[in-house]
């Protein structure tokens, strides 16, 4: 993507399918379901689809612009890109699933489809996205069609709390810190565990606390609340919470690791403004500081809608938090398991 392609498609996809009127309002009522902002985890809980939903109308543009087509991180190597990491995420899930040609998948929380993509090529298999927001979804479809994955990518546009899908439909189930969203983790692995066929396995990538964090901590309340507002979440759980809500939905532990902890590159180096890199420019230090000031003209000139400087503050916010977190070791973005539904469930 040109950087003139690029910034063209920022401006014209803030605030997705908001109306360009209606932009500044849905980010006044998203910020205040936010702690910084007075709001409470009832209330996002309460709510979390009108909340996820005004998230990701209001940052996926920024996120493609910044990212690519793969919203998350990834464990990297020395010398390695952050693209490649992310490729190698995305296919260390795929092998770890055991996926097999012509197998039926469900990528839970799917965003605009990267990760179903890339897996879909890697392992021959069809992939279907689940999302709840409009504007991923149709934006994913366009980016089907350009890698001429129509026939084995799709997408369903519901809540993953209430699933459309049989019992036993799929070969297996994925999600890339994309549960993080739900209000409930139970209940979200529950309908995962129903929707996945007998003997096959469930795995995942969350963001959670880690033992390091400290509820009473001043700095570390802070510090998760900027991640909360900056990521759409209702709350962050903790791993050992992760781990248990797994296996009351009835799944059996195959494997669990923090993969953060034995990553040689640290995984939250992207948000470090005083990394420079050329292949992640754009969000680099400078590459944020010249995204800023675009989205300001742009906004002042009427092109961007109003609102979205503040989007750009509230994902900087957010970077600020993951930096923190992960550098205090209280967060981590890449809390891995592999899970199987049993036999004789």
């Amino acid at each position: 993507m040109s950087k003139v392609g690029g910034t063209l498609d920022l401006a014209s996809g803030l605030g997705g399918k908001i109306e360009k009127d209606d932009v500044l309002s849905a980010v006044d009522k998203y910020e205040k379901y936010h702690v910084c902002y007075g709001g409470n985890e009832e209330e996002r809980k309460s709510n979390y689809t009108d909340m996820v939903n005004k998230y990701y109308d209001l940052v996926t543009s920024f996120y493609e612009y910044g990212w690519g087509e793969s919203f998350h991180f990834a464990p990297r190597w020395e010398g390695e890109s952050l693209r490649e990491s992310i490729k190698r995420h995305e296919h260390f899930l795929a092998l770890q699933l055991g996926l097999k040609a012509g197998q039926k998948v469900l990528d839970v929380g799917c965003g605009i489809g990267g990760p179903l993509r890339e897996i879909a090529r890697f392992s021959s298999t069809s992939v279907t996205g689940l999302n709840n927001n409009e504007y991923q979804i149709s934006r994913g479809k366009v980016l089907n069609r350009v890698a001429g994955l129509e026939q084995t990518c799709d997408f369903v546009k519901a809540d993953f709390m209430k699933m459309p899908f049989p019992d036993n439909s799929f070969d297996a189930v994925y999600a890339i810190e994309a549960t993080c969203h739900a209000p409930d983790a139970v209940g979200c692995y529950k309908e995962i565990y129903r929707v996945l066929k007998p003997g096959q396995c469930f795995a995942a990538y969350e963001w959670c606390m880690t033992d390091a964090y400290d509820p009473n901590n001043e700095e570390h309340q802070q510090i998760k609340a900027e991640i909360e507002l900056g990521n759409g979440l209702p709350d962050i759980r903790l791993t050992s919470q992760c781990l248990d809500a797994i296996k009351k939905a009835g799944f059996e532990v195959v494997w669990e690791k923090d993969l953060a902890v034995d990553s040689p590159v640290p995984w939250y180096l992207p948000m470090d403004a005083s990394h420079f890199s050329l292949s992640s420019f754009r969000l680099s230090a400078v590459g944020r500081f010249f995204t800023k000031n675009m989205v300001a003209a742009l906004e002042k000139i009427g092109i961007a809608p109003k609102g979205s400087q503040r989007v750009q503050a509230f994902l900087e916010k957010a970077a600020e938090g993951l930096l923190a977190g992960g550098k205090k070791e209280i967060f981590t973005a890449m809390y891995f398991f592999v899970a199987r539904k049993p036999l004789s469930s």
